[in-house]
């Protein structure tokens, strides 16, 4: 199929393909196509059977200054809508940590907007609180573990829908965030529909090839090396 075609379609059809991918498909599709890094590791969620997909929307935190903080600029409330005045139901809300990333970012108040928004779910560079009612919510939760601290002291929100770096790797606004109890991924808006092809056909070659190894030779491989 070519990438016209892919891009044509719609976006039942898309989230239909995911029953065909895994992360580790994603990620290979997508080191096959970019040498830069897309994968985020060690991830920790109070939905862990849950899968996490859409588009990104984008909060930045920075560490505080008193100084300069702002009650309307610097608020969370303030910002997510902000991040989300373009669209907001199957999108995703990134949340980098400001190089905090066992700060808090936020829970389950603040965290409700999500739901009342539409939105698929949370990939956070940092940690989360109220893990129970973060699992009831409905979405998708993704970050670097609970805390029970409040982490205004040392991170503040302070843009959105702007670049932002999750575990060294750089999530635009309308990227595509792919994530599950293996990790996660990054894809470029543009390429989501190839990129899932190909991991797709990779999913379909591996299996094939794993089904080829319950009658292989041993003796032969031994001499010809591991059949590909």
């Amino acid at each position: 199929m070519s990438t016209n075609a892919l891009r044509s379609m719609s976006d039942h059809e898309l989230h239909a393909m995911l029953d065909r991918v895994s992360c580790s498909a994603i990620v290979d599709a997508m080191a096959a196509r970019y040498p830069h890094p897309a994968h985020i590791l060690d991830l920790v969620s109070p939905t862990p059977g849950a899968v996490l997909f859409g588009r990104a929307v984008t909060i930045r935190f920075l560490p505080t200054r008193r100084d300069i903080q702002h009650p309307v600029d610097n608020d969370f409330a303030s910002l997510f809508y902000r991040a989300i005045a373009g669209g907001a139901v199957g999108n995703v809300l990134v949340m980098s940590s400001g190089g905090h990333p066992d700060a808090a970012l936020g829970g389950g108040r603040k965290l409700s907007r999500l739901r009342h928004n539409g939105l698929a779910g949370v990939l956070a560079d940092g940690r989360l609180r109220d893990f129970p009612d973060l699992a009831e919510y409905g979405f998708a939760t993704y970050c670097r573990g609970e805390t029970v601290r409040q982490g205004g002291s040392l991170v503040m929100p302070a843009e959105a829908n702007v670049p932002v770096e999750v575990s060294g790797v750089t999530v635009l606004p309308g990227d595509y965030v792919y994530a599950d109890s293996s990790g996660a991924v990054i894809v470029p808006g543009g390429d989501i529909w190839e990129i899932l092809s190909t991991a797709a056909a990779g999913e379909e070659r591996d299996a094939a090839s794993a089904e080829r190894m319950r009658s292989e030779d041993p003796a032969t491989v031994i001499t010809n090396g591991e059949a590909r």
